[in-house]
């Protein structure tokens, strides 16, 4: 190989996380076609960009590869937070760029993860403008130096938002049972984007040849997310470990749908390395679908061992705190596992490794 990695782990500071980025190598994916590539990803100090990158670099590391792996990023502060030691390992080779702006990469790119997005449902409602910017310049930019540097494959990191309302009478919902999106409610910037998103890619493959394809994901946590993290399921998390009460601001008769950390990155270099370009699969652990009061009161009575309760405090404008309406959603993931992807871990072993993962942050 051209550089040497040494004995530096990829999460030395959390070793639930560094036993799962370990894991992922072990799990069978063909990654022999990752050899000598150069990788970029962008949204790298985010979670599911920063696992990608530490779960590359542990690939890296434990296989002998040679990849060089191309974080993308506008903060080398914040990329130093997120990556520690790792940030200076030889394989690690970060890009300074902004996804607003046309991208020059000097080094050749043959994969891509493109993960940069908003993500703050608050942001949704106070600066849909700028969620949609990024969402559509960033990926078009992202997409035309795919186009110029001739890459092997990409995928673009959709949400299950994506779905929409759809009919609550369907048992489970595929890939292509999208449902309703009001496009005048300005919540719906992020969902409407990301659908316009995955029409650039499929759009992309078919016009120019760029092997583009989309996951669609599911909420996503376990370890690996960071103990700032301020989402629903986190604060769940952070009740049980406080001992404080969990305090619903909605009625929580949305579906939530989810997936572990380390399944999720497994699926999504299932789909840059086995699936089909112009093509979108939903990545999402299929029994671990529950409605949101059911999950809090499940974090309340088996992870909390019933110390603290589900109280609702529900504000009259729902739209202030940017929370999506409720839909039923049951994803099927049938898709993803036709190409040999199967999730490991079910919700409360979720909850259980994130909060050891919280525990071994200093929480």
């Amino acid at each position: 190989m051209e550089y040497q990695i040494g004995d530096i782990v990829e999460s030395p500071q959390d070793a639930l996380l560094q036993a799962d980025l370990e894991d992922i190598s072990g799990r069978g994916l063909p990654l022999e076609q990752l050899r000598d590539a150069y990788v970029l990803v962008t949204g790298a100090t985010g979670l599911v960009g920063s696992m990608l990158v530490k779960a590359l670099a542990c690939c890296n590391r434990m296989h002998g590869l040679g990849m060089k792996i191309m974080p993308m990023i506008r903060s080398e502060e914040k990329a130093r937070s997120v990556y520690g030691s790792l940030f200076d390992r030889a394989d690690i080779m970060p890009v300074q760029g902004d996804i607003l702006k046309p991208l020059a990469v000097a080094n050749p790119v043959d994969y891509i993860f493109h993960g940069a997005s908003v993500t703050s449902s608050k942001t949704f409602v106070t600066k849909p403008v700028e969620t949609i910017d990024i969402a559509i310049t960033g990926t078009r930019n992202v997409l035309e130096l795919a186009r110029e540097k001739q890459i092997r494959a990409m995928v673009y990191i959709s949400s299950m938002e994506a779905f929409g309302i759809t009919q609550p009478s369907l048992d489970s919902v595929k890939e292509e049972d999208l449902g309703y999106i009001d496009v005048m409610n300005v919540r719906s910037c992020y969902s409407e984007s990301k659908r316009m998103c995955e029409l650039m890619c499929a759009s992309y493959a078919h016009e120019y040849g760029v092997p583009a394809k989309a996951a669609r994901l599911a909420q996503t946590f376990g370890a690996g997310v960071s103990k700032e993290e301020g989402r629903v399921f986190a604060q769940f998390a952070k009740s049980a470990i406080s001992g404080n009460d969990i305090v619903l601001h909605t009625k929580g008769e949305s579906t939530g749908n989810y997936c572990y950390t380390a399944d999720a990155v497994a699926g999504l270099l299932t789909i840059l390395l086995k699936g089909k370009e112009g093509e979108v699969y939903t990545v999402a652990n299929p029994a671990a679908t529950t409605r949101i009061k059911d999950m809090a009161q499940m974090v309340a009575e088996q992870i909390a061992g019933g110390k603290i309760k589900v109280i609702f405090d529900i504000p009259e404008d729902a739209l202030t705190y940017g929370y999506a309406p409720d839909v039923t959603l049951h994803l099927n993931a049938d898709k993803l596992m036709g190409l040999g992807w199967k999730p490991v871990y079910g919700l409360q072993q979720m909850y259980e490794r994130l909060i050891r993962s919280f525990h071994e942050q200093g929480i």
